[in-house]
């Protein structure tokens, strides 16, 4: 799911209808063409993906199990917020998430992995495309590493944890200096999968999750601020 194909389209991949609606929902969550408060109604998606309401129905459900919307009244489904408890809870498995790709990769990357790795670290390093384009090279590069860690149990833990992220709306990239930060953090977390030291990958992603979050906190607090009379 992060990958950077059309984010509102079906792709059947030997899955049943309901399944292929529940992930194109998903990249459409992870990728922000919905957002926290925007509302969810099945006669709108079948149109918009072009199938009956039934499998969108039964993606809804799904979308419901795993906390990202919630029912809406009698209008379909709204688009969940996250609180500070949220943000704590899903930067925590973050942390663990993504220190474990890290020290997986350093143990199983090949070295055209680790080649397309520094070639995206020097996109991001550049500055390319702004926030917004810095955000979607840190899904590459989060998605590169999380695919040479070779454990699907992982892979599935972490397209949750996107989607949940992608719910936090504003990018912490658009905060002052946190791209100058993250791209350090990046080159040094590619160094050590390169060198294949486990323990330094896996180190490096944690604290590289923790900045992040006091990233994100911070501009959380910044803009309740600014929402008070």
């Amino acid at each position: 799911m992060s990958s950077d194909a059309p984010v509102l389209t079906i792709d059947r991949d030997n899955v049943s209808l309901g399944e292929a609606v529940f992930r194109a929902l998903c990249r459409a969550l992870e990728h922000g063409v919905y957002r926290s408060g925007d509302r969810l109604r099945e006669d709108e998606v079948a149109q918009k993906l072009n199938v009956s309401r039934t499998p969108v129905r039964e993606a809804f459900g799904k979308l419901v199990a795993k906390g990202w919307v919630q029912p809406a009244g009698g209008r379909g489904l709204i688009v969940r917020s996250l609180d500070q408890s949220d943000i704590l809870e899903l930067y925590a498995m973050r942390e663990i998430l993504e220190g474990a790709a890290a020290r997986l990769a350093a143990q199983y990357a090949a070295p055209a992995e680790i080649a397309a790795l520094r070639d995206i670290h020097a996109r991001f390093a550049s500055g390319e495309g702004g926030a917004a384009g810095l955000a979607r090279l840190n899904r590459l590069l989060h998605g590169a590493i999380q695919r040479a860690a070779r454990n699907r149990y992982l892979d599935a833990a972490l397209e949750d944890m996107h989607v949940a992220t992608a719910l936090l709306g504003t990018t912490t990239f658009a905060a002052d200096g946190r791209p100058v930060t993250a791209a350090a953090e990046h080159g040094a977390l590619i160094d050590a999968i390169a060198a294949r030291d486990s323990d330094r990958a896996e180190a490096i992603a944690r604290a590289h999750i923790r900045e992040a979050l006091q990233t994100r906190l911070h501009m959380t607090l910044t803009e309740a601020a600014k929402a008070r009379p």
